[in-house]
């Protein structure tokens, strides 16, 4: 059986995927005893919040003609790489990762998770990325690759400056 997405469902994905996110770092920041890990974990939580407005926008700005723009994907590509992502295959986009927190994690445990979320998320907006069109606002979808990108990047940080302290 085979499943088909249209660009509002894709959106609507992408908004659950930064609910998901900022729920995640908002639960961590109670979990972590220090002030500035909680901040930074806060701020990514704000950042998110921001990507699920910049998706809810975008559906939003959907036309109907934009709907029926088909991606040249003659391998049906794009649609099975989306199936196996809406199946929990990549990665389910509904499922709640502040669930997976006990509160019991360490810091490093927090910031390891953190880290998968965000590669899974990418992983997610690059196939996004396939199914937007430049008109629709596909360089949005890569701003928010690069700041996905870049919470990798404070998140690797926090977990280098975590191990040489521990050293």
């Amino acid at each position: 059986m085979s499943i088909t997405f249209n660009a509002l469902e894709i959106f609507e994905m992408a908004e659950q995927i930064e609910r998901n996110g900022a729920k995640f770092y908002r639960k961590a920041a109670e979990i972590i005893p220090d002030a500035k890990m909680q901040q930074i974990l806060l701020d990514l939580a704000a950042m998110e919040d921001r990507h699920e407005r910049t998706f809810a926008e975008m559906r939003k700005q959907i036309s109907p003609k934009q709907l029926e723009l088909v991606t040249y994907d003659p391998e049906n590509e794009a649609s099975l790489y989306l199936q196996a992502m809406a199946n929990g295959h990549v990665f389910d986009v509904n499922k709640d990762i502040s669930l997976q927190l006990s509160e019991k994690e360490s810091v490093e445990e927090i910031l390891k998770m953190a880290i998968q979320a965000e590669k899974d998320s990418i992983v997610f907006y690059l196939g996004l990325k396939d199914f937007v069109p430049a008109e629709a606002g596909k360089e949005k979808v890569e701003d928010i690759i690069d700041e996905e990108r870049s919470h990798i990047v404070v998140l690797s940080r926090q977990l280098v400056t975590l191990d040489r302290m521990e050293q």
